[in-house]
């Protein structure tokens, strides 16, 4: 999804404008609609001052219009977010457990799963990421899939939690303590 695409799938999420969007981030009255029109159509790109008002106005973390404002992980985490809201099911967050047979050279990883009618015919390939804040992210991430996926949170709810990340962040990984929403994303 270009940027112009995420500021304008954010903004109608919110239900505002183009003009609204445009005269909270301090553009003038007269022409607010034509320039965020502009943005969201990629034939001008904001700076990143504007970016991060754009942001703080559409109550989602900058991290979501500029990859680097975190640094690397975040990068990688706000990538497959916008994946699977553009895509839905292609991630599957699923538990991995460590298996009982120990490699001598730390290099000897196998997976495995249980095939099923929905799966691809593809041959599957798996991604370790020994990164303590990307397996505490994942964990949670996966969590909020499984609820949605039960329907015990709406597919807003879903989208409000993955905007506002890591300030939605509810609960950790096995790594890290429990931390406290800084905002709310359920209804």
């Amino acid at each position: 999804m270009t940027l112009g695409e995420k500021i304008k799938f954010i903004r109608s999420f919110r239900n505002m404008t183009q003009g609204e969007l445009g005269t909270t981030i301090g553009l003038p009255t007269r022409g607010a609609d034509n320039r965020i029109a502009q943005y969201e159509t990629n034939y001008r790109v904001p700076k990143r001052n504007m970016l991060i008002d754009m942001a703080y106005a559409l109550n989602v973390d900058p991290l979501v219009f500029i990859p680097d404002y975190y640094g690397y992980p975040q990068e990688i985490l706000q990538s497959l977010f916008w994946l699977d809201t553009e895509y839905g099911d292609v991630l599957t967050l699923f538990p991995v457990e460590p298996g009982k047979k120990k490699y001598n050279t730390g290099h000897e990883i196998r997976g495995e799963y249980d095939d099923n009618d929905d799966m691809s015919s593809l041959s599957m390939v798996g991604l370790l990421i020994n990164h303590e804040e990307i397996q505490d992210l994942l964990h949670e991430w996966m969590i909020r899939k499984q609820e949605f996926n039960a329907g015990e949170i709406s597919k807003d709810e879903y989208l409000e939690w993955k905007l506002g990340w890591p300030d939605t962040c509810s609960e950790k990984g096995p790594i890290h303590k429990p931390c406290k929403p800084k905002h709310k994303w359920k209804k």
